[in-house]
């Protein structure tokens, strides 16, 4: 998979807007840890030294492990200034695995756009590798990314996640959104739009907003007496087509494994006759009529892409 709107990022520049952003290590410190995430997680967590643990190792039950929000730290455990230099290594490969491998430069690069770098993200870790119950999750400035081993059950990506970008210096950006690396997504979606029928599209189109941001309760599910805009079944076979490769681009960012659990849940729920698609018109950037705030939701499934005033985008995704 390879997103169209996004050039290829120079490495080398990367390497060292990286290093400039808190993570000290080279490319060589990196490529000596291998292994899936998971198990670069257990690497990790035998690392810790008793002080980082009484930081950054809690509880499986912790509350904070199911946490999600736009921008905080779930310590203060920050990679680039609590970690010794193997351990930010580690890290860094464990988030570059959660992600297609075609894509994790692109994340990793706004990243250094929005936070000075991935060294100003933070970590913690809930459970104990190996016992079948532990989780990795980072946070930070338009992040919140998880490694869960399948230790929660019946939820892809091991909870809610969420993912952003603000390209540029403007907090609001141009209506064409130069240079986000997530707004293809919106593209992608507002070709759904343009193929409704005038009916469709009034069904399709409401005012107000979808959900107001707040942290985990953003991404609650609803009933399906409670979803609002149009239901994809009431879509031609043509225009669920244009669906699915939306929620194709949407996934494209993430690893194989994932992106399968993620749409294993979806399928067995209906697949995206289950879904209902809904663009909201006070949001729009620049009046132009290309939608920037827009949402696929289920009883099972919340993807809400918010481009207003830069892109935040809110995930959760169950078992039905």
């Amino acid at each position: 998979m390879h997103c169209p709107d996004c050039g290829e990022p120079d490495r080398r520049r990367f390497l060292k807007t990286t290093a400039l952003g808190g993570v000290a290590m080279a490319a060589s410190a990196a490529a000596k840890f291998t292994g899936t995430p998971e198990t670069l997680v257990g690497t990790l967590h035998k690392s810790l030294t008793p002080e980082q643990r009484k930081v950054v190792a809690m509880p499986f039950d912790h509350p904070l492990r199911s946490k999600v929000d736009n921008n905080w730290h779930i310590t203060k455990a920050k990679v680039g200034e609590f970690f010794t230099a193997d351990q930010q290594a580690m890290i860094l490969e464990i988030f570059r695995g959660l992600h297609n491998p075609d894509f994790v430069d692109k994340v990793l690069s706004h990243m250094q756009e929005d936070a000075k770098g991935f060294g100003n993200y933070s970590v913690a870790l809930f459970g104990e590798p190996g016992t079948g119950k532990f989780e990795f999750v980072l946070t930070g400035r338009h992040c919140t990314a998880r490694c869960d081993g399948d230790s929660v059950d019946g939820v892809a990506f091991g909870g809610p996640i969420f993912y952003g970008h603000q390209a540029g210096p403007n907090f609001t950006e141009n209506p064409d959104h130069p240079n986000n690396v997530y707004w293809y997504q919106a593209k992608r979606a507002n070709e759904v739009f343009q193929a409704l029928s005038g009916k469709q599209r009034e069904t399709a189109l409401l005012s107000g907003e979808p959900r107001k941001e707040e942290a985990t309760d953003t991404v609650r599910f609803r009933k399906k007496s409670e979803l609002v805009g149009l239901p994809v079944s009431d879509m031609t076979r043509d225009q669920r087509g244009l669906v699915k490769k939306v929620l194709a681009d949407l996934l494209l960012p993430f690893r194989k494994q994932d992106v399968a659990e993620a749409m294993k849940y979806i399928d067995e729920a209906g697949g995206v006759s289950s879904l209902a698609m809904s663009f909201f018109k006070n949001l729009d950037l620049g009046n132009d009529g290309v939608w920037d705030v827009w949402q696929l939701e289920s009883p099972n499934m919340v993807w809400y892409f918010r481009g207003h005033p830069h892109v935040h985008t809110w995930v959760n995704i169950r078992k039905g």
